[in-house]
């Protein structure tokens, strides 16, 4: 649940915020803009699904080329929108400039949800594994969170864009130009990162650093867009403290105290968003990524070519974690896990997908170290999903017997 929180607030709340300055700048200028923008975010959307559907079933897609096209195509639109936004002095525009503008702003919109939301898409189609049914507790945990990061990320793009109606078309294009720019330069980053791994250009020591330094700091951007959209909420908030000094009656006098609780209302919920988020992407990043400590591995018996494993030493349900060195010095890891009364939980402290990270009990559950996917105990033991991988074994005398062979022949998941 935490997992996918964090990753779709990190994801979607940049495009929300840009989204909301796009339609506030567009609603300012007027001209059908924001009709434009609209559409653009319909077809941005569309595109974006159409290209995760091509991704997720076929490998026709090269996610390189495709953001290099995508990108280059939303740096050279910004550009023309910020000129077109800032020579058209006036509301009232010729024909001619208003299609070319509306066209330029579709475009720009599309072109930055076309990029965005593919990845978004493709999020739901990790909550369910191989073996794994939609039918469970951890698909319903992981569809929360995915709900809830889209949630707050709606709600604050709405309020900044509430929270620029009243104040003036000058002060809320300046913000807009400010994070397209900002905006622009992560792009360009990312266009020239991907162009300096494909040695389509020569590699030059300089811009090296700084598309290197740039990758390590994805966040960044997002935080400085934070806090551009905050000045609207800061300023809103000022502005309600300071009401017309006239008014002609008391239904007038009414009528301006409610804007005024209107606006801070709206100052609330940015603010109150932000703070959301920013302890998402801090506190509950950190919270969720803490490295999880194995258990240490318990003694067992090994008796020529096999190890011995008192049934009475994993009667309790719990996971239990043992460990074998091999030939050449390597520990492979296997755990025990009593199911029901007659069958046991015998399998690698390893799985196919997420390799030898290990498993580790929390509130009586098996839980993968790496995914921090629920592991329905019934199928350890079984191939499938994030499962470990299977270790065949038999009982006799009271003891659970385990081939070294076994183990020897699966060292390679652990060197």
């Amino acid at each position: 649940m935490l997992r996918y929180l964090i990753l779709v607030v990190e994801n979607s709340l940049a495009i929300a915020i840009l989204g909301a300055l796009l339609f506030g700048g567009a609603r300012k200028k007027g001209g059908g803009l924001g009709k434009r923008m609209i559409q653009g975010c319909l077809l941005g959307t569309v595109f974006a699904l159409i290209l995760a559907i091509l991704r997720r079933t076929t490998a026709l897609i090269n996610r390189g080329y495709w953001n290099l096209w995508i990108l280059s195509a939303a740096v050279i639109l910004g550009i023309l929108f910020m000129l077109l936004y800032w020579d058209l002095g006036s509301i009232r525009m010729s024909r001619s400039y208003t299609r070319v503008f509306g066209w330029v702003s579709l475009l720009l919109m599309g072109a930055l949800f076309f990029y965005a939301l593919p990845t978004l898409f493709l999020y739901p189609t990790e909550f369910v594994l191989t073996g794994e049914t939609i039918f469970s507790t951890d698909f319903l945990f992981k569809l929360i969170g995915y709900g809830i990061g889209l949630g707050i990320s709606l709600v604050v793009g709405t309020a900044i864009f509430k929270a620029g109606i009243p104040l003036s078309p000058r002060f809320v294009g300046s913000l807009l130009t400010l994070a397209l720019i900002l905006n622009m330069l992560n792009q360009a980053t990312t266009i020239v990162q991907f162009l300096l791994a494909r040695r389509m250009i020569p590699m030059i020591r300089w811009l090296f650093r700084i598309v290197v330094a740039a990758a390590g700091y994805n966040l960044v951007l997002l935080y400085l867009l934070m806090g551009i959209s905050f000045s609207l909420a800061l300023v809103l908030w000022i502005q309600s403290l300071r009401p017309p000094a006239g008014y002609k009656n008391p239904a007038e006098h009414r009528k301006i105290k409610a804007a005024l609780r209107n606006r801070r209302r709206w100052s609330g919920v940015v603010t109150g968003g932000y703070l959301v988020s920013i302890f998402i992407l801090t506190g509950l990043k950190a919270y969720n990524e803490r490295e999880v400590v194995l258990s240490p591995a318990e003694a067992m018996n090994i008796q020529g070519d096999e190890i011995l494993i008192p049934l009475e030493q994993v009667q309790d349900g719990r996971l239990h974690r043992f460990a074998y060195i091999t030939a050449d010095n390597t520990e492979v890891r296997f755990i025990v896990i009593k199911k029901n009364e007659v069958a046991y939980g015998v399998g690698l402290d390893a799985c196919d997908i997420c390799g030898a990270t290990g498993y580790y009990e929390r509130k009586n559950e098996v839980i993968c170290r790496l995914c921090d996917v629920v592991m329905n105990k019934s199928t350890i033991g079984f191939k499938g999903g994030c499962n470990p991988v299977p270790l065949s074994y038999t009982n006799r005398s009271g003891n659970m017997i385990i081939a070294i062979t076994n183990l020897e022949n699966e060292q390679h998941r652990f060197k």
